[in-house]
């Protein structure tokens, strides 16, 4: 019975130190966002979830990671703006898309 009790009284300060802990964040980031872009709010309304409405709601949402690509050359991953596209293929550089291109292929392996 001991355990039981011991095991809620754990899960529930867990729960209160996540809730804090979020609190906190929540805090500090929109510290950080007046301080940034002037007074919060000025030509956007704050909406009673916490994120923003209006002019200033695509500031406050987050930049998605740029897609990568693997080279067909040397297999290494690279971001698909610092890419080279030749002939459908993708490559992380122009030389690898040269050496790669240099290779014989077909009956010219051979």
């Amino acid at each position: 019975m001991r355990q039981i009790f011991l095991l809620i009284l754990l899960f529930i300060v867990g729960q209160w130190l996540v809730k804090a802990l979020r609190r906190h964040d929540a805090q500090t980031a929109q510290r950080n966002g007046a301080g940034a872009n002037g007074a919060a709010g000025a030509a956007g309304t704050k909406d009673p979830n916490g994120g923003a409405r209006g002019p200033n709601a695509s500031q406050a949402q987050p930049q998605l990671a740029e897609p990568m690509i693997r080279c067909a050359e040397c297999g290494v991953h690279a971001p698909k703006s610092d890419s080279v596209v030749v002939a459908g293929q993708a490559f992380c550089s122009a030389a690898h898309a040269q050496r790669h291109g240099a290779h014989p292929t077909g009956r010219d392996a051979r």
